[in-house]
């Protein structure tokens, strides 16, 4: 969603005008968000966000019914995109929402951490989001973080930068 922040006001409303859409097609549909959309909707963590990651079903219609929805708002076609799809690994779900033909669900907050550290990009967010996560699963060392990456992902491996800031944001932790 280039350039263009959202809430969690705001993304809570583009979902019920899916839903709606959806609605009026005869079609029940399912999303499950990631990223910023879920630190700033589940954990209130942010305040917004640049971009609405999800996996979404059934593709079609759902992404008919948002083009709508852009449409209406002036938003990126691609503001609910599905980019994220190729990095997923498999997890749990959770219901955030439950409307009636759209079910809006997100992943577990450990499966989220493991997302975020192996994307965290500096100077954006993603520090934030990790210190949050730590805190809510209350990780006490860097290895508990370590060993659920690799509990999700197995085969990848969290570059040097990013080991380093979560020994940081652990001790920092520690020592408050």
């Amino acid at each position: 969603m280039a350039a263009q922040q959202v809430n969690a006001e705001e993304i809570k409303r583009y979902l019920s005008e899916l839903n709606e859409e959806l609605r009026s097609m005869d079609v029940k549909g399912e999303i499950c968000l990631y990223g910023g959309a879920v630190m700033a909707l589940a954990y209130k963590a942010r305040p917004d966000t640049d971009d609405v990651d999800a996996i979404f079903e059934p593709v079609r219609y759902i992404r008919k019914a948002a083009r709508l929805v852009a449409q209406k708002h002036g938003l990126p076609v691609g503001w609910l995109n599905n980019a994220i799809e190729i990095f997923l690994a498999n997890h749990e779900r959770r219901i955030l929402l439950d409307l009636s033909h759209l079910k809006v669900y997100v992943p577990p907050p450990d499966y989220l951490l493991a997302m975020k550290v192996l994307s965290a990009r500096a100077e954006t967010m993603d520090q934030n989001d990790l210190r949050i996560l730590i805190g809510k699963l209350d990780l006490k060392n860097a290895d508990e973080v370590f060993a659920i990456v690799k509990g999700y992902y197995p085969h990848k491996e969290i570059k040097p930068e990013t080991r380093i800031l979560i020994e940081e944001l652990v001790s920092k932790r520690d020592n408050s």
